[in-house]
């Protein structure tokens, strides 16, 4: 295969979906994967277990970082998806910081 075929079969194609759309997507997707290990912490929490928050920090951190990194609107988007992964993180926050045999609202 020459060059010049290489180039044509790898350039971007008019029916391609955007870099920042598929960037999107992708951080939707880790939004929804943090959001899932947050409840399941929230309840090891509330059953008495102790936690390691590191992967849940490095998580949140690496979603933070790349949602700066999208082009404004994309970001803006991404609004309502990090507003749920905070909402989860204050359960969380709020299951460590209830005393033991206190087991508060259900979720």
């Amino acid at each position: 295969m020459d060059s010049a075929t290489l180039t044509r079969s790898h350039s971007p194609q008019p029916f391609d979906p955007p870099l920042t759309c598929c960037r999107r997507q992708r951080l939707t997707e880790l939004a929804a994967r943090l959001s899932r290990t947050i409840a399941l912490a929230r309840g090891l929490v509330r059953g008495g277990r102790r936690l390691d928050m590191t992967g849940i920090d490095d998580g949140v951190g690496i979603l933070c970082a790349q949602t700066l990194d999208l082009a404004p609107e994309d970001a803006s988007a991404m609004v309502p998806v990090l507003q749920t992964v905070l909402a989860q993180l204050d359960l969380l926050a709020a299951a460590l910081h209830r005393p033991a045999g206190r087991p508060g609202l259900p979720c």
